[in-house]
């Protein structure tokens, strides 16, 4: 919601103790969105079949048919019919201060689902991506994958605020690939008590991402490699620009293309996003997106993702 005015002029500093505001907006934009479902969705399009799994409300009918036709395979979507789908609810004034609050709801049912009985319902995986969900969820999918033997990618991000040290830990340890942004990289540093050297010895690649400087791409085994993102047409909304780097670069692994392959298609799916309001409004049409490939890394990075992936 936009409010056209300014937030900071109706709050009166004697007051504080006690605030009834209501705000008369000028618009209302209903946008999907959620972590994994903008995950699983850039996964779609990018020819992969991506299996969601998370906890949903009785509003879900929509949304999943519009998944499905995007690719996703939702049988690992637990609908809870008395509760909503988690949702963000947000008011943004003309200096860009916002006002927020944000709805678990039925995530909150989320720890509910075995890992092990989605995947004898939908078949084997080759990696698991395990995001910002609910933290009692998210140690389980660890566990799980530990316990099944299946690669899994750690991706903590919005709740590292919530969770304990000893819960990050448990959730990097053992992963394939670790996720942050900046801001996070500092922050699981700071929350955990590691060092970077201590972080690296327990994950595979950790995979910071930079805003507009791109990815910075560590191991513990090889060299630490910058990839910078390809020219931008124009710039519309960052939201949701991590989600689509994550699907880009994971569709490009799980193909086994190059590390910095996958991160260069990772860059380039993000850049897509940015250049569009709202998080899956993009469209991927092959010849541009190789094209654009072409442009920012060379033929040869393009001929590779054009084989492996888009063929």
């Amino acid at each position: 919601m936009t409010f056209p005015g300014r937030m900071t002029e109706q709050l009166l500093p004697e007051e504080l103790h006690h605030i009834s505001l209501s705000f008369l907006v000028d618009h209302l934009d209903i946008r999907r969105g959620g972590v994994g479902a903008n995950i699983a969705v850039g996964l779609g399009r990018l020819g992969l079949r991506p299996r969601l799994v998370g906890a949903a409300g009785a509003d879900f009918s929509e949304y999943g048919a519009w998944l499905r036709a995007n690719g996703v395979d939702t049988r690992g979507v637990l609908v809870v019919p008395e509760l909503y789908t988690a949702r963000f609810l947000c008011t943004t004034d003309r200096d860009h201060n916002q006002i927020a609050s944000f709805y678990p709801g039925a995530m909150s049912r989320a720890a509910e689902i075995e890992l092990a009985e989605v995947l004898a319902r939908t078949g084997p995986a080759d990696l698991v991506l395990i995001g910002p969900d609910d933290p009692a969820a998210m140690l389980r999918r660890t566990a799980e994958c530990r316990a099944l033997g299946i690669p899994f990618a750690a991706d903590p991000s919005q709740q590292l605020a919530r969770l304990t040290g000893e819960e990050i830990n448990e959730l990097l340890t053992g992963a394939a690939y670790l996720f942050t942004n900046a801001y996070e990289h500092k922050l699981l540093i700071q929350k955990t008590g590691l060092t970077e050297r201590d972080i690296l010895r327990r994950v595979g690649t950790w995979l910071t991402t930079l805003g507009p400087s791109g990815v910075r791409i560590e191991s513990e085994s090889g060299p630490t490699v910058d990839i910078t993102p390809p020219r931008e047409r124009h710039r519309a909304d960052p939201t949701g620009v991590g989600d689509a780097f994550r699907a880009g670069f994971l569709a490009a692994t799980v193909r086994q293309l190059p590390l910095e392959v996958s991160a260069q298609v990772g860059c380039l799916l993000a850049t897509l996003v940015l250049e569009v309001t709202g998080t899956q409004e993009y469209t991927l049409e092959a010849e541009d997106f190789l094209g654009r490939l072409t442009e920012a890394y060379g033929p040869q990075t393009a001929r590779q993702v054009g084989s492996h992936l888009l063929a």
